[in-house]
């Protein structure tokens, strides 16, 4: 049976995630301007990708959970103009979100011979994660109804254990759930996420596992305590192939220059 697009040119993905931006222009974690840092990886994403196909957003958008963080974060993104696909994080408001762009918070988005499903495992009121049982049945229905095309499946908080102690237990609490169902459909090829604040490449059971840096401040690799790390913003960026292959690495805004402040109020 043929794919739905026999296309040989792969579809261009770029991930965004952790803006962490405030209704004031102004505002800054650890001392960083986190407008400023998502204005200067928007500019490496436009040097850098010449085409973009689709644009996914995967939360913690807003730091304050402000209708202005949203705005400010779909004009700084709007020069994309491409499709875009936001989902909530732990620091997001979801109604706000919803109040500003209600065509970009959508489950299932097919391009290509991909489809792209997007699942909320924001809790309210909490920092950890977990996929309810509405967001369990969107993604049974939306891989039982692929047909031949591939998948990859994003969320905002991490799956499986990173190494650092501190942020295990604010991770996806029924992350065992999700995983026993991507095993039952080989189709699903990557699972992308942000939350972590740092790069993360693994497989697993023939599955790609992967995490993206924030566009503003980056979490120490491996750390026991919470831990801060100097790195330049960055963003993701795939090449999702016709025949199911993943190509896919991170890019940092070589240009910023990260300075923080300890004494500032903390993350």
């Amino acid at each position: 049976m043929p794919h739905p697009d026999s296309s040989p040119a792969p579809v261009h993905v770029v991930q965004l995630t952790d803006a962490h931006l405030f209704a004031n222009p102004a505002g800054t974690l650890l001392g960083l301007n986190t407008r400023d840092s998502l204005r200067h990886v928007v500019a490496q994403v436009r040097r850098e990708q010449p085409r973009v196909d689709l644009l996914l957003c995967t939360g913690d958008l807003s730091q304050d959970g402000s209708v202005a963080s949203y705005e400010a974060f779909r004009e700084l993104t709007g020069e994309f103009a491409v499709p875009t696909r936001w989902l909530p994080g732990n620091h997001d408001e979801a109604k706000a979100m919803s109040e500003v762009a209600p065509e970009l918070v959508q489950s299932v988005t097919d391009i290509g011979n991909w489809r792209v499903v997007m699942l909320n495992t924001a809790v309210q009121g909490a920092t950890h994660g977990l996929l309810e049982q509405n967001q369990l049945s969107t993604l049974d229905d939306a891989l039982a109804s692929a047909g031949e095309r591939y998948c990859l499946v994003c969320c905002h908080h991490q799956p499986v254990d990173i190494g650092c102690a501190w942020i295990a237990p604010i991770g996806l609490r029924n992350a065992d759930e999700l995983l026993q169902r991507l095993r039952g459909y080989p189709q699903v090829k990557a699972l992308l996420w942000g939350h972590i604040h740092q790069e993360w490449d693994e497989w697993r059971d023939g599955l790609r596992l992967l995490a993206t840096p924030s566009t503003c401040i980056q979490f120490a690799a491996g750390s026991e305590d919470f831990k801060v790390s100097e790195e330049q913003p960055g963003y993701r960026w795939l090449r999702l192939h016709a025949d199911g292959r993943v190509e896919t690495g991170v890019e940092r805004a070589t240009d910023f220059e990260v300075k923080l402040d300890f004494n500032s109020a903390g993350y």
